[in-house]
């Protein structure tokens, strides 16, 4: 056997190696890319169980805070007109509404947390078994759309990166995967809550 035959077998098993890396790799990315998809679509499934669930517990407090909150008339509106919102977000599957939605829930929860601030300044409301029963239930809902948050957060986070980084940039392109909006408070929304912004003397 010539050198120059040798040569060419090692050449072709060297491209013949690299071939087969190469495409071992887009494949790797590309499980990863379905992975990273599917999880992040679960913990959006997640966060959505929790955001209904607070959804569902408005009515109840608006109907119990409305007999009493005689002042608060602009706050309790305010808090239906964006309860009625989320729920027309929440029934669209589009990235962009997703956003929307999730800016919405934002600032449903800010007005919430006013509501629940303003609720102290009535002492009858506040005294009233039932709407110390849905505070309470508030409080555990919060919590959970809280840590449903972060597990959202975490995983829309790794999927952007699988997407962003060569060469998940292509395999998303050719799968038609795209990032999912973050769930993230606004500045607004992470300030300490003034209790004189709500309360009425």
């Amino acid at each position: 056997m010539s050198f120059t035959h040798l040569n060419k077998d090692v050449v072709m098993s060297w491209l013949i190696a690299a071939v087969v890396a190469v495409l071992l790799l887009f494949y790797f990315w590309y499980a990863t890319i379905v992975s990273r998809r599917n999880a992040a679509e679960e913990a959006f499934s997640g966060i959505d169980v929790q955001l209904k669930k607070r959804t569902d517990l408005i009515p109840n407090i608006l109907k119990i805070a409305s007999r009493f909150m005689e002042h608060e008339q602009s706050l309790l509106t305010e808090v239906t007109r964006l309860r009625t919102e989320v729920l027309k977000a929440a029934e669209s599957s589009d990235r962009v509404d997703a956003e929307k939605r999730f800016e919405l829930e934002g600032a449903l929860e800010g007005k919430l947390s006013g509501l629940m601030v303003a609720v102290e300044n009535y002492p009858e409301l506040k005294s009233q078994e039932n709407m110390a029963e849905a505070q309470r239930v508030y409080a555990d809902v919060e919590e959970h759309i809280s840590a449903a948050r972060r597990s959202y957060n975490a995983a829309a986070r790794r999927l952007k990166d699988a997407i962003t980084i060569f060469p998940g940039t292509l395999i998303a392109a050719a799968m038609g995967v795209k990032s999912m909006p973050f769930f993230e408070v606004a500045e607004t929304d992470r300030a300490p809550i003034n209790a004189d912004d709500f309360l009425k003397s």
